[in-house]
């Protein structure tokens, strides 16, 4: 009996060794279903139902998740507000003139486009970015901002094109006024598109509030308000918390064993009532929904940083943290029974977090249907709710 139990445990084991490969986490996906454009109504989406008890997949639409809940959930959001990141600069030299002013020769300075793409507030003048063509772009130049007296100083370096930019404007405006009138939308680049107006407003979810991230919480952008009162009508209470989502969502794995690699850090904040909630609703062993993978990756981080401190994951402390953790098959799932989630790319730390939290078999079985049926796939597609 204690040698079959020992047989059971190592191939449970070897399992889930076999499962940190990355290339389990593969699958091939039509361009066509990549979808464009958002739809005209949130709500509109199709919703792919997954019970993870038996792997029994159903399908249906977002607007029915009300009467899909019991009625005392307890729905979790990213209220985090997209900011408009993608900018576009002229790129001079450490001693060079801004761009339009001439030298003493009567000709105009040279300078070339370039490409900056916030990915971190450090400070409320200076931001981590991606800048492109960054191989040109050392420390010590300054940009110059396309629309607005903004410009930057380059104060740093960093890996895989990232720069550390000093901002500052010659308006009466702030940095963050001057970058909100000039930005573009930062649109994921599977979006084969330049952003256009409405996806100010529908690259935002419903209940968007402090403006710091560079990619939108997807999973919220189905939700309207309407749909929002007839949870609330149904008895089902809704916290809020704010991850910072930032360009590490788009990364892809480098590391071929998933045990080797290196998860990017996003900051978050959960506060007080939003704490008292999630600890009230797991000790009355109420659901808890998290709508979408920053959500799981908040509260799980919280839940397993309670844990290290002496405490019932239940007793998350309310306030700031960065989250560093990454979720693969084998994470025990501490606060999370529900899952409301797009669908997420091949290769993925996002998928390999659902994997986790459903069973990799049954995630990509669920993908598998939700192909051969057209669902539409990533930020402006359909999503699934997993129970």
């Amino acid at each position: 009996m204690v040698i079959s139990h020992f047989h059971s445990n190592l191939h449970r084991f070897h399992s889930i060794m076999h499962e940190m490969q990355l290339a389990d986490f593969d699958y091939t996906l039509p361009a066509q279903l990549i979808a464009q454009q958002p739809l005209e109504d949130r709500a509109a989406a199709r919703m792919l139902l997954l019970e993870r008890s038996s792997g029994r997949i159903e399908d249906s639409q977002f607007r029915q998740l009300p009467s899909r809940m019991q009625g005392n959930e307890l729905l979790v959001v990213n209220n985090a507000r997209v900011i408009p990141a993608r900018l576009f600069a002229h790129r001079s030299g450490a001693r060079a003139e801004p761009p339009g002013k001439h030298t003493r020769s009567g000709k105009e300075h040279l300078s070339s486009r370039i490409e900056v793409l916030l990915a971190r507030r450090i400070d409320s003048d200076l931001w981590e970015a991606l800048v492109r063509p960054g191989r040109k772009v050392g420390k010590g130049e300054r940009l110059f901002f396309e629309g607005a007296k903004l410009e930057a100083e380059v104060v740093g370096r960093g890996s895989y094109g990232l720069r550390r930019l000093r901002f500052r404007t010659g308006e009466a405006e702030t940095v963050s006024q001057a970058i909100n009138k000039i930005g573009h939308v930062p649109l994921p680049p599977y979006i084969r598109r330049l952003d256009e107006l409405l996806d100010r407003d529908r690259y935002q979810t419903v209940f968007a509030k402090p403006p710091v991230a560079v990619a939108a919480p997807t999973a919220g952008l189905h939700f309207t308000p309407a749909i929002m009162k007839e949870l609330r009508q149904r008895g089902i209470e809704i916290a809020e918390i704010t991850l910072e989502v930032g360009l590490g969502t788009f990364q892809p794995i480098r590391a071929e064993n998933l045990e080797d690699n290196a998860m990017h850090s996003e900051a978050y904040e959960i506060a007080h009532s939003a704490a008292a909630a999630i600890s009230a609703a797991r000790r009355q062993q109420r659901p808890i929904l998290a709508v979408g993978t920053t959500v799981v990756r908040a509260l799980e981080d919280a839940a397993q940083k309670s844990i290290q401190a002496g405490r019932a994951p239940e007793a998350i402390s309310a306030g700031r943290a960065s989250a560093e953790i990454f979720i693969r098959p084998g994470h025990k799932f501490a606060l999370i029974d529900q899952l409301l989630t797009n669908f997420h790319l091949p290769r993925s730390t996002l998928l390999v977090l659902v994997c986790a939290f459903a069973g990799r078999e049954a995630i990509l079985s669920a993908y598998h249907h939700a192909i051969a049926s057209g669902y539409r796939f990533y930020s402006y597609g359909d999503c699934m709710l997993i129970r």
